[in-house]
């Protein structure tokens, strides 16, 4: 199908199903979303789709039927683990794990527990595990590489949910609106915890309906029909409008394109000059561990002339108070610094060759066509070292020269034969 950007407008608010909908809208075919549901909770829910109205504007409503009898509650361990266990194209395993785990990201942070102990309950039901595995499919199906999301109306006033009556938006939600652009948008709850997980999981950043060649449209439509107000969410998709408004693709991270990817994250840091330094390797490794796209020391010198440590986490927005919370937990800083960066990145992928001594992954960093890095993973060589017994430099040469066999080499035209688009 398309392959390209996608605007998702959640102006109206947004949740599963109404995704679903517009995915099938955008011509998805129903079959594709089920067979995808299907793989991670077999004969456990039917979609169906019909034609629908809203304040006058034709939409398809996706409903979820729920086929077994008091299907059990589900944590973030045994969900993950289906995930993992089912027959699913990797960007769609890849895509859903990212959405529950906000979800139970959010969770955790609202009721104090940890993450993979939450008991998904309206959002970890059977019907939702369809709204996102279903979502993540028909994005795919699609062939969308870069998503973008209009600011979310979250709605106001209360609703009463499993643990009680709840102000609008509720914690979860609010909680997984950090680091994304929001408004009210009216009464009642317009934006439900798995529909914003889904959107600010998928979207590479909010943004206005951005300069595109509009290929598909699609418009799906959620439970209530409210006069004057039309409950639906619109998807478009297409592709940047002209070679000037590259800046769109430039943008989003990983874009097809294969231009450079910019990336809003925010720089954590703490200066520490009492902590055991046995400890940082660890600190490090449960930072990058919790998501930390980078984390990494500078020694300094501080006042009085002390030696000490400058500890520097390149987070996502979204994870800026958990990896926080954990450089607080992890050191002895009692205080985090925090600064809004643009992180430019080449789009990566990595590449298996062979080496006399054993396969060794090569991940290659590409730009226009063009191969720009291309370096052997340095633990499948020492993986391959320590099992035949050669010292790590000689099978470190063997790799790079196995790369060069290959066509890996800076400058060469991307992709080659056996490339795996997969990014790091």
């Amino acid at each position: 199908m398309t392959a390209g950007l996608m605007w998702i407008d959640a102006s109206a608010g947004v949740a599963g199903d109404m995704l679903l909908g517009a995915l099938v809208d955008a011509g998805v075919p129903l079959t594709t979303l089920q067979a995808a549901v299907e793989a991670v909770v077999p004969g456990s829910v039917r979609l169906r789709s019909t034609d629908v109205t809203r304040a006058g504007l034709h939409a398809t409503k996706v409903d979820v039927d729920v086929l077994v009898d008091d299907p059990p509650h589900r944590t973030w361990t045994t969900i993950r683990a289906a995930l993992h266990a089912a027959d699913l194209d990797e960007p769609v395993r890849t895509a859903a794990l990212e959405v529950f785990a906000r979800l139970a990201e959010a969770e955790g942070q609202v009721h104090g527990v940890r993450p993979e102990d939450v008991h998904f309950h309206e959002v970890g039901a059977l019907d939702a595990i369809a709204d996102v595995v279903g979502t993540c499919a028909g994005v795919h199906a699609l062939g969308v590489t870069t998503s973008l999301v209009s600011p979310v109306a979250l709605g106001s006033g209360t609703i009463t949910a499993h643990h009680g009556v709840l102000p609008v938006p509720p914690p979860a939600v609010l909680a997984l609106s950090r680091g994304w652009d929001v408004l009210a948008g009216g009464g009642g709850e317009l934006a439900t915890p798995t529909g914003l997980a889904l959107v600010t999981g998928l979207a590479e950043r909010s943004s206005a309906l951005p300069p595109m060649r509009v290929e598909r449209i699609g418009v799906g439509a959620g439970t209530r029909d409210v006069p004057g107000r039309a409950n639906v969410v619109r998807i478009a998709v297409g592709t940047p409008s002209s070679p000037s408004d590259r800046k769109i693709a430039d943008d989003a991270a990983g874009s097809a394109a294969g231009v450079w990817g910019t990336q809003e994250h925010v720089l954590l840091e703490a200066n520490v000059d009492d902590l055991d330094p046995r400890l940082w390797p660890d600190v490090v490794a449960t930072l990058l561990a919790a998501g930390a796209a980078d984390a990494w020391l500078t020694p300094v010198l501080m006042k009085k002339g002390r030696p000490a440590h400058t500890l520097h986490v390149l987070a996502e927005p979204h994870l800026v108070a958990p990896l926080g919370d954990l450089v607080l937990q992890h050191t002895t800083t009692l205080g985090v610094r925090s600064t809004a960066v643009r992180r430019d990145v080449l789009p990566r992928a990595w590449v298996h060759v062979t080496t006399p001594h054993g396969d060794v992954r090569v991940k290659v960093g590409h730009r226009a066509g063009r191969i720009r890095q291309a370096m052997p993973e340095y633990d499948d060589v020492r993986a391959v070292a320590a099992a035949t017994g050669l010292p790590v430099r000689q099978v470190l040469s063997a790799a790079h020269a196995g790369a060069a066999h290959a066509g890996l080499v800076v400058g060469g035209t991307w992709p080659v034969p056996g490339s795996d688009d997969g990014a790091d």
